[in-house]
């Protein structure tokens, strides 16, 4: 019973993680299309388009987050040495790139 609960909420974790992931990327491509179709000079669409760049990351973070703790969950239940190794590669990983990200995302505020 609750093993199946589990599950049901490991499932619900990433549906959700994926909802974030194509709401943030739905909302990125409205406001560059807007953008590119304002009229206005190239100047000013490069600075609002960072501003899009930004918010689509802040976006796959938060979808890297919730799919690291799904991850988490889904180990705590079948807690094999195999299967927290693969825990350990997925959250080096998503670690890595939720950093470079992040980076990559202060360069461009400034």
């Amino acid at each position: 019973m609750i093993h199946q609960l589990v599950n049901y909420i490991i499932f619900a974790l990433n549906t959700f993680s994926v909802i974030i992931l194509l709401f943030g990327v739905g909302k990125a491509m409205i406001d560059f299309f807007k953008n590119e179709m304002s009229g206005l000079d190239q100047k000013e669409v490069s600075k609002r388009n960072n501003a899009v760049k930004i918010y689509l990351g802040s976006y796959v973070l938060l979808s890297l987050e919730v799919l690291i703790a799904s991850d988490i969950i889904e180990t705590i239940l079948n807690p094999s040495i195999e299967d927290i190794l693969i825990l350990a590669g997925i959250v080096v990983i998503r670690t890595a790139i939720s950093y470079f990200l992040g980076k990559e995302i202060e360069s461009t505020e400034v």
